[in-house]
């Protein structure tokens, strides 16, 4: 049994991983979180521990975010940067586990990370899941703007579409206001279940930044890291973010690319996913839709999103020699 917190150094900045498994032949699956600056080890590794049964799971806080907040200057905090920092982390970890490749998966702002990785560095990577995928900044925000004030003036919300008016529709994936504006419109389109039906009337305060504090996950100096980092982080890149235009740039793919996408998405809207996918070149490649699931289909529909996860590595893990 593999349970090990620990720092590696990638390109010069010590960051810190949880890695969990039950036997180290196992293939390796690397969570890549969202925001950017956005930690997930406190849902990986308790939500879904269940798979280190399978695979021995990673969950690794990046560059400026959590336990690798502590001395990421601002002007390394670019999506090169982020890119470059997974991929030396792939390369560690198929060092650590005596492994040719292995398995990445990322949501949100990581299906943006993961997407990229995938692209520019594909020789050690077995495949890639993406869910919540992100496709183009710009639309993606249109998009998700125009829903929350579409439901706002549904409910009659007057507090809402005024917020919303305020803040203004995005230019080029980029709110008035910054950070700010985009929480706000963000908190708007959750609670009128753009983010998951099951998370409405909840903000992103108490979808995320409590579960973090009742899991135990996290140090004391990794938690003032989180708080701190996640505003850092997102301020410095989310222009960067806005400006992904994936139909544009990544369409070929040298991995097998898998999408596991929520029908009901309002946060990196569901309705761009398909006809992009449909232009993707890969030696193998799947979209499947979770009809009752929102931004994110494996907290939405664990049960049927892992066993599909499952089903899906473990056939490409067999086939490969050393995944």
């Amino acid at each position: 049994m593999t349970d090990e917190k620990r720092m590696v150094m990638l390109n010069g900045l010590p960051q810190k991983i949880h890695i969990m498994g039950v036997d180290e032949k196992n293939p390796v699956l690397l969570f890549l979180h969202g925001g950017p600056g956005v930690c997930n080890r406190h849902t990986v590794m308790t939500s879904h521990a269940d798979l280190a049964k399978v695979f021995t799971i990673v969950a690794w806080d990046q560059r400026g975010s959590g336990g690798s907040y502590y001395g990421a200057k601002k002007e390394t905090l670019t999506v090169d940067q982020l890119v470059e920092d997974a991929n030396a982390l792939v390369n560690w970890l198929c060092e650590r586990f005596h492994k040719d490749k292995i398995f990445i998966i990322g949501g949100s702002w990581g299906s943006e990370l993961g997407t990229y990785l995938a692209h520019r560095h594909p020789e050690r990577i077995a495949a890639y899941v993406g869910f919540g995928q992100v496709v183009d900044g710009a639309k993606n925000e249109e998009i998700s703007f125009a829903f929350a004030m579409d439901e706002a003036v549904k409910a009659g919300d007057e507090k809402s579409i005024a917020i919303l008016n305020k803040v203004g529709p995005p230019v080029k994936g980029v709110y008035k206001g910054g950070f700010d504006g985009m929480m706000a419109q963000r908190n708007i389109m959750m609670k009128y279940g753009g983010y998951s039906k099951n998370a409405k009337k909840r903000s992103y305060f108490s979808s995320f930044v409590v579960p973090v504090l009742l899991s135990g996950e996290y140090s004391i100096k990794d938690l003032y890291g989180l708080v701190r980092g996640y505003k850092y982080v997102l301020t410095e890149m989310w222009d960067a973010v806005g400006a992904t235009n994936f139909p544009e740039t990544c369409t070929k793919f040298d991995v097998p690319y898998f999408v596991f996408d929520g029908r009901l998405d309002q946060n990196t809207p569901a309705s761009l996913v398909q006809s992009w996918f449909d232009s993707i070149e890969a030696p193998q490649k799947e979209l499947i839709w979770f009809e009752q699931s929102g931004h994110n289909p494996m907290g939405d529909e664990p049960e049927k999103f892992k066993a599909l996860l499952i089903e899906r590595l473990t056939a490409i893990a067999k086939k490969e020699k050393n995944v």
